[in-house]
């Protein structure tokens, strides 16, 4: 039997593992479900509706409520799951690294070109 992976604590970093999957099944099978256009409409449309109808929990609300990425990180999303919200809103995986990060989406673009050199 392999040895036990310790967990790597990255200060300000939420890691995606198998807690955090548990933690985030239903807030991630509901942003699986805005891949189609049917399901964003009904979401823009009665976000409180739509959000009980995957049986989002308090925190996981909340934070859809406030658009924000660190708290939808915390809660249990999956940041790939988490592009298709935010695209409902016009933001690609690059506002959402600005957010992680502080940044305004220009100078975190511009630290990406940076850090391939």
């Amino acid at each position: 039997m392999p040895p036990a992976r310790q967990k790597r604590d990255i200060p300000g970093t939420t890691l995606f593992d198998g807690n955090q999957a548990r933690k985030g099944y239903a807030l991630n099978k509901m942003c699986y479900s805005f891949n189609s256009a049917e399901n964003r409409a009904l979401f823009l449309r009665d976000e409180d509706a739509y959000c009980k109808k995957y049986e989002l929990n308090a925190e996981q609300r909340e934070a859809i409520r406030n658009r924000n990425v660190l708290q939808l990180l915390a809660a249990g999303g999956n940041v790939y799951y988490l592009a298709k919200f935010a695209g409902i809103f016009g933001l690609d995986v690059q506002d959402i690294g600005a957010q992680q990060t502080g940044m305004s989406k220009e100078d975190f673009k511009a630290r990406l070109v940076e850090a391939g050199r």
